[in-house]
């Protein structure tokens, strides 16, 4: 059974862009790691999460559901409006990978996060040191 269109509208308008736990889970393991990074910089293809202008390396923090990571939450197909959904995560995946090409063509590395990877915190750790503790 679906929700009645207003109870609908109040869940989306509540789904943040910025500041989700999945973000604040990655900002907490990178102020130990690298501190000096920059939030949504919408100067950049795609406005990514996190960015590190000297190093020219920007991460996105992507949730599963959102951006159709081939996880366990990210493969639900959602029972009501469900060619709109498909269609929705189609064009945000086509987003993503335009904004990927637009760093590559400007030389930067980008590295994304999907939220089921920020729960497990010393995996999360571990990346993001070789993502930000590289010099290259």
């Amino acid at each position: 059974m679906g929700r009645a269109p207003m109870e609908r509208s109040d869940i989306m308008r509540a789904v943040r862009s910025r500041d989700t736990s999945p973000e604040l889970a990655v900002r907490k393991a990178l102020r130990a790691i690298a501190p000096g990074y920059r939030l949504c910089r919408r100067d950049l293809p795609g406005a990514p999460d996190i960015a590190y202008l000297g190093k020219k390396k920007a991460i996105f923090v992507h949730g599963c559901f959102w951006h159709g990571h081939d996880c366990k939450r990210g493969a639900r197909q959602p029972k009501a409006n469900a060619d709109y959904w498909i269609q929705k995560i189609a064009r945000n995946r086509a987003r993503d990978e335009k904004h990927l090409a637009a760093y590559a063509a400007l030389g930067w590395r980008v590295l994304t996060i999907w939220e089921c990877e920020t729960r497990d915190e010393a995996a999360l750790a571990h990346k993001l040191q070789a993502f930000v503790g590289n010099p290259t």
